[in-house]
């Protein structure tokens, strides 16, 4: 695959993903995705470095709803791009994993912002529902009297999968979803950049 096709909505992330950081395999570390949501609600983005840790390290609620992404994962490729400005010089700054909001593409396509969030005990639940589904999708049943979002929403659809984190430099990350099972699924990518 070249590397247009792995970067096709912005000619700019170039820049940020050198073909080094793209073909080297000794520079990715393997960590494991979870998206989630209800049907009618939004989708979260969770990244684990321990798949049996229900602490995310990176936990984002996306600009879409999950019945929107189910539809776009329906295509071979998929990819997400969240980007955010610069802090002005001299002004602090942080972790881009910590940057609090972003303007989120899907193939391109403008969705909104996307948000930073603090994982909840509704999160905590659902990450350790799922801990031992290595790669896979469902439905997690609602608990108890509906407090993981309210039935108004819809069921919990989940999609896990492991993914590759590649750092191409401070303002810039991407995370490639890895196919393991062999099945040809949809491709997904997701990046962070800071623009």
């Amino acid at each position: 695959m070249s590397l247009h096709n792995m970067l096709p909505t912005c000619s700019t992330w170039l820049k940020y993903f050198p073909t080094t950081y793209l073909t080297h395999h000794n520079s990715c570390r393997k960590v494991t995705g979870t998206l989630f949501g209800h049907r009618r609600g939004h989708v979260s983005f969770a990244i684990q470095d321990n798949s049996t840790s229900s602490e995310p390290s990176l936990l984002i609620e996306f600009a879409m709803s999950t019945t929107t992404l189910v539809k776009d994962m329906s295509s071979p490729l998929v990819r997400i791009a969240l980007e955010c400005e610069k802090r002005p010089r001299g002004s602090k700054q942080v972790r881009l994993s910590r940057e609090p909001s972003w303007n989120m593409y899907c193939n391109g396509r403008k969705c909104g912002d996307a948000l930073l969030r603090a994982c909840t005990d509704s999160d905590r639940h659902v990450l350790h529902t799922v801990r031992n589904v290595s790669v896979g999708a469902g439905v997690i049943p609602l608990v108890g009297d509906g407090r993981m979002g309210g039935e108004s929403e819809g069921e919990l659809m989940f999609f896990r999968a492991n993914f590759e984190r590649v750092v191409g430099n401070r303002d810039s990350e991407a995370f490639y979803m890895t196919n393991l099972d062999g099945t040809g699924g949809p491709e997904l990518s997701i990046f962070l950049l800071r623009t």
